[in-house]
């Protein structure tokens, strides 16, 4: 799947999670850019992600990521392996 595809899921899903049908994320977004997004929306957002795709993040990952560039990639490892 093509990181333009994965971004365009999870654009939908933070979009339904977070209930603001105004948000458009790219690769530079970061929780700083969209007021909905704290730690309790990035739980269920993580949540959501992970049901969609059909793959689980380890703790590691999760922190590992500064914006939603880091997310797609680590999706995209891991629907590629």
């Amino acid at each position: 799947m093509e990181k333009n595809e994965i971004l365009k899921k999870v654009n939908e899903i933070f979009i339904e999670v977070l209930d603001n049908p105004q948000i458009v994320l790219s690769e530079i977004t970061t929780a700083h850019d969209v007021e909905e997004w704290d730690s309790l929306a990035h739980i269920h957002l993580v949540v959501a992600i992970e049901r969609h795709f059909k793959i689980r993040f380890t703790s590691k990952e999760i922190q590992s990521w500064d914006n939603i560039g880091d997310l797609i990639d680590c999706i995209q490892t891991k629907i590629t392996t």
